[in-house]
């Protein structure tokens, strides 16, 4: 049985008063993303330059996600342990408070991830900045960032 948008409202199937907004990211354990809330773009390259070199990490690709907000994607892939001591050595010499909130999420869903479609007024998350080796990590990302961003299109 085909219903219509209508039998589909009447019958309690569709609610008028929620619009679908999906709100798409990518999620895993061994790439280090670091979501730099309430930080503005120099903070958040000196904090990625750091954790760059104190951990070997190759390279990395910095995305503006709103105005005072940037992602950090890293290339060297890692265990989920290390992930997590690089994310709690940036939130804690950072005293970072929206990062330690970002850290606590994470573990809870025991895997890190980063928004990659529209969220509400905000746009997608776009590439402000790159540095050092991006062949590994930062290329599967973005590769998969344009699949899922091909995917919100199409929705």
């Amino acid at each position: 049985m085909i219903l219509t948008s209508t039998a589909r409202r009447e019958f309690g199937l569709i609610n008028p008063k929620f619009q679908a907004n999906p709100i798409l990211g990518l999620s895993d354990r061994m790439t280090v993303k670091i979501d730099f809330d309430e930080t503005d773009f120099k903070s958040a390259k000196y904090w990625a330059e750091l954790t760059l070199e104190k951990f070997t990490l190759g390279g990395y690709v910095m995305l503006k996600s709103s105005k005072k907000c940037r992602h950090a994607v890293f290339d060297r892939y890692v265990s989920w342990e290390e992930n997590l001591s690089i994310i709690a050595w940036v939130a804690v010499l950072s005293k970072s408070v929206p990062l330690l909130r970002y850290l606590a999420m994470q573990c809870i869903k025991m895997s890190s991830a980063l928004r990659v479609s529209p969220k509400g007024d905000k746009p997608s998350p776009r590439i402000v900045y790159r540095f050092g080796c991006q062949d590994h990590a930062v290329k599967d990302f973005l590769e998969f960032r344009q699949l899922i961003k091909q995917i919100y299109r199409s929705l």
